[in-house]
């Protein structure tokens, strides 16, 4: 049974600050969940803005719907932020907010298949409308492709073992649950090694198969570039990441906007013509505080980067 949608957002206080709010501003919360950031920015304004919430979890976007429903102002659109210039033709904002995270909700439903603790089927899709589910990647995906993946999205050093184990799994009968894709990698992972490591031996296989059945991570650049042309002149594009691969591709966009120069690193001078597209205001990335991690461990690996539009 779906339970209730809670979204506990992280790094809210540093969020709002680092979005620079300003009144009768219009702003974009590119990946709403919950709705916890974007009831953020309608308080710290007194609703005197213009929001946009976007979301390809419908789960995720009827939610946010509920808990804003006293601002009449506020807008949805079902879709993914990598797609945001096509779903929202011509508009300009003020800033822009991502929260590259899973959330809490999607963790705790064990209908969504994102979780290792429960038995469910192999979903993970953030968009449940359409596409592949886990189960469907599995099942199909050449042993290479798997294994890349799970080292390349998860750093996971015993990805080919894993994807080895995982072929030989669906040849005796498909992957369907949660639980199948557990007994892969604990058939994979020595006894020995698991027993020593922090954590669930799991979980870098669930983030990769997850980030690969979502492709979080191939457009990301493509959007981040996108997105910061959709701002006005001085806007911020605040970019939340949970792990250090998806991290590194904000890291590098947001260096290239500061300095996108492509002359050879010796050459005396420019000459290739391109100019700097943003600011990356000082102080940032910033990482939860030890509060804020008693009270939401899941926030631990959290970093937040700032690119403003010159």
């Amino acid at each position: 049974m779906t339970q209730p949608f809670h979204h506990t957002p992280v790094l809210l206080g540093e969020s709002l600050r680092a979005l620079d709010l300003r009144s009768g501003g219009a702003y974009l919360d590119g990946t709403v969940g919950g709705g916890g950031h974007s009831l953020g920015i309608l308080q710290a304004l007194q609703g005197q803005c213009a929001l946009t919430c976007l979301d390809r979890d419908q789960e995720a976007l009827e939610a946010a719907r509920a808990r804003l429903a006293r601002y009449p102002q506020v807008r949805f659109v079902h879709g993914n932020f990598h797609q945001a210039q096509a779903l929202l033709p011509g508009q300009r904002f003020d800033g822009i907010l991502l929260d590259l995270g899973v959330s809490s909700h999607q963790l705790d439903q064990p209908h969504r298949g994102f979780s290792y603790h429960e038995e469910a089927p192999l979903d993970m899709r953030m968009d449940q409308e359409g596409g592949p589910t886990a189960a469907d990647w599995l099942n199909t995906a050449p042993e290479g492709e798997i294994a890349g993946a799970l080292r390349d999205y998860a750093d996971e050093r015993w990805a080919v073992r894993i994807a080895r184990i995982i072929l030989e799994m669906r040849a005796q009968r498909p992957l369907e649950t949660t639980q199948d894709l557990v007994r892969a990698v604990d058939r994979a992972i020595p006894r020995a090694v698991r027993r020593r490591e922090e954590g669930h031996p799991a979980r870098r296989t669930f983030q990769a198969v997850r980030i690969a059945v979502n492709d979080e991570i191939a457009p990301l650049r493509a959007a981040l570039t996108g997105l910061l042309g959709m701002l006005t002149p001085g806007g911020r594009l605040v970019v939340i990441t949970f792990h250090s691969i998806e991290d590194r591709v904000v890291k590098r966009a947001f260096n290239s906007f500061r300095n996108p120069c492509v002359c050879p690193v010796d050459a005396p001078l420019c000459v290739c013509g391109r100019q700097p597209l943003a600011s990356l205001p000082r102080g940032y990335p910033v990482s939860p505080g030890e509060e804020e991690l008693r009270t939401n461990p899941r926030a631990r690996s959290a970093r937040l980067r700032v690119a403003q539009k010159l």
